[in-house]
């Protein structure tokens, strides 16, 4: 009867096994959200001869009923449909569940790149702008380490007129 017993519970933990890898990690939890990126300030920092460097601010809005622990965060600007910047920074930042917080990030482009970017560009007060990037995350096996993002808006030159050069 032991023995009956036993094949009994085997089989039973094999079935609830092939069962949970079957529908994969929906079977343990929820799934994470990845992050909602979006660019929330533009500054000039420095130009150089060669380069000019941005400081930016990107807003990281955690969706998910859990905290969420960002390790960096690398991505590249456009203007008006031309590459334009790019850069990467490493955070050590936790946003809490439904929570929202401002990464700053330096970004970095040529003088060519600026050029060929603005030069013949009408004269506009406001320019289209696509960020996209991946954001690096931290955490358990559960959780993606890599999470791809994208973000478009428009912004004014008014703003980007305080460089420290």
């Amino acid at each position: 009867m032991a023995t009956k017993i036993m094949k009994s519970l085997a089989v039973f933990i094999i079935s609830a096994i092939s069962a949970l890898s079957m529908s994969g990690c929906a079977g343990i939890g929820k799934t994470l959200e990845p992050p909602r990126v979006s660019l929330a300030n533009i500054q000039v920092e420095e130009v150089k001869a060669f380069e000019t460097v941005f400081q930016i601010q990107l807003r990281v809005f955690n969706t998910n009923d859990i905290p969420i622990e960002i390790k960096g965060i690398d991505c590249d600007l456009e203007i008006n449909g031309r590459k334009f910047a790019s850069g990467v920074s490493k955070v050590e930042k936790e946003i809490p569940s439904y929570g929202t917080d401002i990464i700053p990030i330096t970004l970095y482009s040529s003088v060519l790149e600026m050029v060929r970017g603005f030069f013949n560009l009408p004269n506009k007060e406001k320019f289209q702008y696509k960020i996209s990037g991946r954001v690096r995350l931290g955490g358990g096996p559960l959780v993606p380490s890599v999470v791809p993002f994208k973000s478009e808006g428009e912004f004014s030159l008014k703003g980007l007129n305080n460089s420290t050069s």
